[in-house]
């Protein structure tokens, strides 16, 4: 099974691509898609869904793993715009059929390193450290991505031990 992992946002979008045969991962593909500041909305969200739909006619992940919304009420422009970016990433997925899967933060987090509330830091060491990376992939966008993708592989084998039960 092919996972692509996505953390989408406006400014930057981090992917990466694991592979999945039994108790072995392997990684595939990472990196990240920029806009820029001085683009309009459109042109930005075009960015996205331009280079996400490239990706999948290279690598053809049979799901895709993305980060549920979440915003302080404080912020809610920030999840606002946040959503269109996911928006970009839904509409790749459905048009090319693909499985997508929605973890919380917490659960992507605990997925890895048994704490909900891991910093950043810890997640990129996590990812370095299952895929057996010489670094820790950079920038962080990169590692979320990548810890979105390894959740949703675990979260995988769960349910198939569970099915066999």
């Amino acid at each position: 099974m092919r996972i692509m992992g996505i953390d989408p946002g406006l400014h930057i979008t981090g992917y990466g691509i694991i592979d999945v045969a039994g108790n072995r991962i392997g990684l595939i593909e990472a990196g990240c898609i920029r806009t820029g500041a001085h683009q309009q909305m459109c042109q930005r969200l075009n960015t996205i869904f331009t280079e996400i739909e490239s990706i999948v006619n290279e690598f053809h992940p049979d799901q895709f793993s993305v980060e549920n919304l979440y915003s302080h009420y404080r912020n809610p422009e920030t999840a606002i715009i946040m959503g269109h970016a996911r928006g970009v990433i839904f509409l790749v997925a459905g048009k090319h059929q693909i499985e997508l899967a929605e973890y919380s933060a917490t659960r992507i987090k605990k997925s890895l390193s048994g704490n909900g509330h891991a910093s950043k830091q810890q997640i990129q060491k996590m990812v370095q450290s299952t895929l057996n990376l010489k670094e820790a992939p950079e920038p962080v966008d990169v590692s979320d991505a990548l810890a979105a993708a390894l959740c949703h592989a675990n979260y995988n084998r769960h349910s198939l031990k569970i099915g066999k039960l």
